[in-house]
């Protein structure tokens, strides 16, 4: 990732791999998802915002780990909730 102008959060990106292969949140509820989110702190796999249930949202709200990451295939950015900003790759 790319140490954009205004975020202050890049140190807190771990090497995590994901928890799930989708939300279980999402999964445990019988819901569906729209996009999986990744957070980049410990690996939790949560559903975008365009999901009913926000759960990668509701995550960061939690645990205040500020930095998701696309977890779709052939996507390659992050999000800093913290910052409300967006991360490219490297």
């Amino acid at each position: 990732m790319t140490t954009d102008l205004l975020c202050t959060h890049i140190d807190q990106i771990r090497p995590v791999k994901p928890s799930a292969e989708g939300c279980e949140e999402c999964l445990r509820l019988g819901d569906g998802w729209v996009h999986l989110r990744m957070c980049l702190s410990c690996g939790h796999v949560g559903c975008c915002d365009s999901s009913k249930n926000r759960h990668a949202t509701r995550h960061f709200r939690a645990t205040t780990h500020p930095i998701a990451a696309s977890h779709e295939p052939g996507e390659d950015w992050a999000w800093c909730y913290a910052d409300q900003l967006m991360l490219d790759p490297a």
